[in-house]
């Protein structure tokens, strides 16, 4: 019997604790185009706090951000899943994502202009601390969130997980006015050691404040569980370097907003 209380009261504590998270789709425009993001936060406190922007991967606004956003917003964050697509428009496999996110790959510009459209969003919210913005992204948005750090926005940081690292702009790093932590899977063929040395080599003559964590056995997609578990695939999901980079965007968030 007492194992059964102890059962109820656990789980009404867990309900609880759900339930003061508050979330909601938020309509918002880049120009005339329509998108539609997802905003989490505890609603238990009033104050303002630091908010975090979050990047999708190339399928667009679904339950892996939303549940990062959720997370996020339990660490006591203001969290906001940007849209980079627009509204309804959502790949329904990987052929679709893949256009849809070469489509920004190349024009970077729009990339840009999508993600700033939600770090305008956000910094007028309520109980966002507008001087404490950070952005993070996966794959795909993990490219995002550095072409938001080189478009000059005014923000904090940014986190990328096993994002693509290039640009046809390296030169535009010079802007970057935050600093930038790169969370890397080591033998990720989609993010090459080329790839990797022209990164390392733009933040240096950019002067930026920049870290790179490399995850040995870890290829891209490694936060992902729906990515399976055959690293020779190229993207698999790998525990320890989930819990892992996780925890380092914890202490880099420690560090920014202190």
């Amino acid at each position: 019997m007492n194992i059964l209380i102890i059962s109820i009261v656990l789980s009404a504590f867990c309900s609880d604790i759900s339930a003061g998270i508050h979330t909601e789709p938020v309509e918002y425009k880049d120009g005339t185009v329509t998108l539609e993001g997802y905003l989490a936060y505890d609603e238990a406190s009033k104050e303002r706090r630091p908010a975090i922007i979050v990047a999708h991967d190339w399928m667009g606004v679904g339950p892996n951000v939303k549940e990062k956003a959720e997370m996020l917003a339990k660490l006591g964050y203001v969290a906001f899943a940007a849209d980079i697509y627009g509204k309804g428009v959502r790949p329904a496999n990987m052929k679709e994502a893949s256009s849809l996110a070469g489509k920004y790959k190349d024009d970077r510009k729009l990339m840009r202009s999508r993600i700033n459209a939600a770090l305008d969003l956000i910094k007028m919210h309520m109980l966002v601390d507008a001087k404490k913005i950070s952005a993070i992204g996966y794959c795909f948005g993990g490219t995002v969130v550095l072409e938001l750090a080189r478009s000059g926005a005014n923000i904090a940081g940014v986190v990328s997980f096993h994002g693509g690292l290039g640009t046809p702009n390296p030169a535009d790093a010079k802007n970057i006015r935050g600093k930038v932590l790169v969370l890397h899977g080591a033998d990720d063929p989609f993010v090459p050691p080329a790839e990797v040395k022209a990164f390392e080599e733009e933040m240096r003559s950019a002067k930026v404040d920049w870290q790179m964590i490399s995850y040995g056995n870890a290829v891209h997609s490694f936060t992902n569980p729906e990515a399976g578990s055959d690293n020779s695939r190229g993207a698999a999901y790998n525990e320890k370097a989930d819990r892992r980079s996780w925890q380092a965007m914890k202490n880099f968030f420690a560090e920014i907003f202190k």
